[in-house]
């Protein structure tokens, strides 16, 4: 880590050198550096193949968000659903560390709680992202290790260009929970230097489902942040950027205790020197720090009356980038760096048993268990990048990566430590894309890409001991031996667009259509011959460990087309299907969603905008009964949404969501755990739902 930190630190001292020696000072010129934040920026000569960008965060604002409204309507995403705050997205039936999810290309905020009640989307303001970028598979190389696409989520960027003080306040509310959500932001730019502050609070009631039953859901958190920019010139740039993030009282309707608080600090230093040179083009660093701190307990469970429990356990990340951009032909980019990421877990967990075999104690006792057992994995990547325009409309693409990981366990409990011959263990993960991107016509390109995305072990897999961290009740157990997953991912995708006439403006369609093959699938098997640890007469008495699959696969498909007419009018309809299967135990793999389709209509005027959006999930039979799934029924809502821009600077947003108040629950949901009145069943999704957000710029 040391040696990453210093080679970011010499590269910064020496860009700026050159800098102040070779660039002239202009203090008319007002043009601004751009940091490498965002992925995807429209040049065709650099941007990586088979992308999706949702973009209508700022302009289209309805209702209060959280995390899961994000992805909710980006075509190909799914939400894993554990309360109203612990939400993970899947892309295409891959989640968790199968996705590689970052901030403003590569910072990241690894979760503490082994139950991920704190993953990385629960760790900034969800109005404060401006887009989300997809890569949809493993066809770069530029953004670390990459098993099943890139997700980037951009924060809002000031104008630079708007010089003085601007800002913005914003307040939203939703009847089905009684929530209310307030967001503040400030910003001053100035030619050489800017400065942007926001701060937001969440205050998210329970929920009531289409039956009118109160799901645990409710939840506090209070956010905010400040991001500082200065311009050596007008070609180089240096931003710094602090967070924090303070959740507090968080119920999770499927996990088996709640979040009393989970605290959050990231920071984040970007630096960048454009147009150096003929070869050389740019050079930019990124460096990073996260820790996450949280506290989880069973006070208000059933659970509490036999046993008082509560985890306190923590996560350090700490990652840098550096990359090179050159050009030693016009018709040549190349991208050539070396990134690092070090997660590092600690904390346990008190048990003060008072009821042991059915009988209460005269005296509780007490016990320690070892969460993560203080354990850390650290990533190291080199990669070399190259895109080539073989002809004005055809530009092949390779990438070739290196990634040595390194993980260790340093205090192991006794029974993990007998279970295995644990030292230091040093991995060798080799990934590498082709692709080629043919623009045929103005209106009409195709791409195609293979991309071979590996994974090593995440910590979870390689070192929980005899939790519950899974959809079922079987308690888990790691294995610091497995195999890195490797994806096979070949894709083919098109898009176009045909001018038409007589009231019709123009007929918008695309589509990609995917297939992988898995090499040492990382999943979790019963094994009888290994008894669960805590409470040992309860079912299931086996315990699950995580092993290597030989043959798994996965394929599918997304299409979406939208018809333009009488200038401001649209009908759009997406569809999306994801099929796995594990071959080893003759079923689907885990958390695959089901098809999904979606259909809207509506208007878009500059006063005003409205859509309809209805909702088609098909039931889902293709499980995986290993991990406990059931058979999910299909479903259909239908949402109203309406944007008024009417007053200079005011922007108001209403919407009814789930407007015929069915009561449904998405496949990938997780059951209801230890909860009074609930068995363990899916939990249900919001019923109908009002709500309202009002925002004013200055």
């Amino acid at each position: 880590m040391k040696t990453l930190y210093s080679a970011l630190l010499c590269v910064l001292l020496t860009a700026v050198s050159y800098a102040q020696k070779e660039t002239e000072k202009d203090t008319l010129n007002k043009k601004t550096t751009k940091l490498n934040e965002v992925i995807v920026t429209g040049n065709k000569n650099t941007d990586p193949v088979l992308t999706i960008v949702s973009n209508k965060y700022v302009e289209n604002i309805v209702q209060p968000k959280n995390v899961a409204d994000l992805f909710n309507n980006i075509i190909g995403f799914s939400s894993i659903k554990r309360g109203n705050y612990a939400i993970d997205p899947s892309f295409r039936a891959s989640q968790y560390e199968q996705l590689n999810i970052q901030y403003d290309g590569g910072t990241k905020a690894m979760h503490a709680c082994p139950n991920r009640m704190d993953p990385i989307t629960t760790h900034i303001i969800p109005e404060e992202i401006s887009k989300i970028e997809i890569i949809k598979g493993p066809y770069t190389v530029r953004y670390g290790a990459t098993f099943g696409g890139v997700i980037n989520m951009v924060t809002q960027k000031p104008n630079y260009l708007d010089y003085g003080l601007h800002g913005k306040i914003s307040g939203g509310y939703e009847s089905n929970g009684n929530s209310f959500v307030n967001m503040a932001q400030l910003q001053y730019i100035q030619e050489k230097y800017d400065i942007v502050a926001n701060a937001g609070y969440r205050d998210f009631g329970n929920y009531e489902d289409g039956d009118g039953t109160e799901i645990p859901s409710s939840f506090r958190s209070t956010d905010y942040g400040i991001k500082v920019g200065y311009n050596f010139s007008d070609n180089q740039r240096l931003q710094a950027h602090w967070r924090q993030s303070f959740g507090r009282d968080v119920l999770h309707a499927a996990l088996p205790m709640d979040t009393d608080y989970d605290n959050s600090s990231i920071i984040s230093l970007d630096y960048k020197l454009d147009n150096i040179g003929k070869v050389i083009k740019s050079v930019n660093a990124k460096a990073y720090y996260s820790y996450v701190d949280h506290l989880m307990t069973n006070t208000n469970r059933p659970s509490f009356n036999m046993m008082e429990a509560a985890s306190n356990v923590d996560a350090t990340t700490t990652g840098g980038k550096v990359e090179l951009h050159w050009q030693p032909v016009k018709s040549l980019n190349i991208f050539s760096g070396i990134d690092m990421l070090n997660v590092a877990r600690d904390g346990n967990r008190e048990r003060l048993v008072k009821v042991m075999n059915g009988n209460p104690l005269p005296q509780p006792m007490l016990f320690t268990d070892k969460v993560w057992q203080d354990s850390y994995i650290n990533d190291l990547g080199v990669f070399t990048e190259a895109k080539y325009s073989v002809s004005p409309s055809t530009i092949l693409t390779a990438g070739i990566r290196y990634d040595n990981v390194v993980s260790d366990i340093k205090d192991p409990e006794a029974d993990f430590e007998a279970m295995y011959d644990l030292e230091k263990r040093t991995e060798h993960n080799i990934s590498a894309t082709v692709s080629v991107k043919k623009i045929v016509s103005d209106n009409f390109t195709i791409e195609a890409a293979y991309g071979r995305g590996v994974r090593s072990a995440n910590m979870i897999e390689r070192f929980i001991n005899h939790f519950t961290v899974g959809q079922d009740p079987y308690e888990y157990v790691g294995n610091p031996n497995l195999d890195a997953e490797v994806n096979n991912q070949f894709e083919i995708g098109f898009k176009g667009y045909e001018s038409l006439k007589n009231g019709l403006d123009a007929f918008k369609y695309e589509a990609s259509f995917y297939y992988s093959f898995f090499e040492n699938y990382i999943v979790a098997v019963v094994d009888e011959n290994l008894d669960r640890k805590f409470m040992p007469m309860a079912q299931p008495q086996h315990a699950k460990v995580f092993r290597n699959l030989d043959e798994a696969y996965k394929t599918g498909f997304e299409v979406k087309a939208e018809l333009d007419f009488l200038n401001d009018y649209f009908v759009k309809g997406e569809f999306a299907y994801a099929y796995a299967k594990n071959k080893d135990l003759n079923e689907s793999l885990p958390l695959t969603p089901p098809f999904t389709t979606r259909f809207s209509a509506g208007i878009k005027k500059e006063k005003y905008w409205a859509n309809l959006q209805y909702n088609l999930v098909s039931q889902q039979d293709n499980i995986s009964e290993s991990f406990d799934e059931t058979t999910t029924d299909g479903y259909q809502t239908l949402d109203a949404r309406i944007g008024i821009n009417a007053f200079k600077n005011f922007t108001l947003g209403v919407a009814v969501l789930n407007i015929f108040d069915e009561t449904y629950n998405n496949h990938l949901n997780f059951s209801f755990t230890n909860q009074t009145d609930f068995g363990r069943v899916p939990i249900t999704e919001p019923g109908r739902n009002f709500s309202a957000f009002l925002q004013y710029r200055f």
